[in-house]
């Protein structure tokens, strides 16, 4: 499993991190495999939110490795906060209570990244520096990042944060491209030349932080898994052809097309189960051509200026 730093931070990673979402609807058992199964295919990263099965995927993890720390040392661990029931959160009482509960749920001292989940229109970043400042000076994270955020909101909040916001969380997948579709596509009067996302990918590589590919499987907002879905034939078709020609299977393909670009992003994979996620982990050493990843982007239905 190859390695990747975490923007300006000392932390080596698995370029390939297990997305624990679904982990509160698993057994102890089942989540113990899942966790073994991933650590010896050389994942070390786990991705949670305080919100993921209400607590319940934290707890399971927990629960299932026993944790302890000699267990603890041998992987990162990632979690959010900030999205409540029907709001978004960013008050320092609200991120300090969430990390405590995670730290609980987690039974661990620290967290190694703490981001703040979907942007709060009614942050006050002055608040959200005063929670960061407290968290790292007691020990209990020790980095920060944020997740769903472009480069304006990420600036207001380097304002007033004085830790390096190492990480942003954001969709990415082959059927997901916006944030390099405005890049290739500049200049043109093409639909998807239009900037939604305040060029981030680029604004992430100026300021060193490191993109977090979430739902590399999925189209639209949770609509479902382009893999093999009719809706889907072309890419499908192209997904197939390469995957045969490198061994491996379409997922693998997909994750791979994405860890493919310079931008060292990591990709988020939330699969619940083992021979997928072994499948799946063969990406992090494939090195696509040029040639095929272009293949793939415009079997996907994109188009070249």
């Amino acid at each position: 499993m190859k390695k990747i730093k975490l923007g300006k931070s000392d932390l080596a990673v698995s370029n390939i991190s297990l997305g624990c979402m679904r982990m509160g609807e698993l057994s102890k058992s089942e989540a113990a495999n899942v966790i073994h199964n991933a650590m010896e295919l050389g994942i070390d990263f786990f991705d949670h939110a305080d919100i993921y099965a209400a607590g319940r995927s934290e707890e399971i993890f927990a629960d299932a490795i026993d944790m302890n720390p000699a267990i603890r040392e041998k992987m990162y661990i990632q979690t959010k906060a900030g999205i409540r029931k029907g709001y978004f959160d960013f008050s320092k009482e609200h991120i300090l209570t969430s990390v405590d509960a995670s730290l609980k749920s987690l039974k661990t001292d620290y967290i190694d990244v703490f981001l703040l989940h979907r942007p709060d229109a009614l942050a006050e970043p002055e608040e959200v520096a005063e929670a960061f400042a407290e968290l790292k000076a007691s020990g209990k994270v020790r980095h920060f990042g944020v997740s769903n955020h472009n480069p304006m909101q990420i600036e207001l909040l380097k304002r007033y944060v004085e830790q390096d916001l190492i990480t942003n969380q954001l969709q990415f997948s082959i059927t997901h491209t916006g944030m390099i579709d405005a890049g290739i596509l500049a200049n043109t009067k093409q639909v998807n030349a239009v900037d939604r996302d305040g060029s981030i990918l680029d604004y992430s590589r100026l300021n060193d932080m490191t993109i977090q590919a979430w739902s590399p499987f999925q189209y639209g907002t949770f609509e479902g898994v382009f893999i093999d879905h009719e809706k889907f034939p072309e890419v499908n078709a192209k997904l197939l052809e390469i995957s045969e020609k490198y061994g491996v299977n379409k997922s693998t393909i997909a994750v791979a097309w994405i860890l493919r670009h310079p931008a060292k992003i990591q990709t988020v994979v939330g699969t619940m189960n083992t021979e997928r996620l072994t499948n799946i982990a063969k990406a992090s050493n494939i090195m696509l051509t040029r040639e095929e990843w272009y293949e793939i982007y415009r079997a996907a239905g994109n188009v070249l200026p």
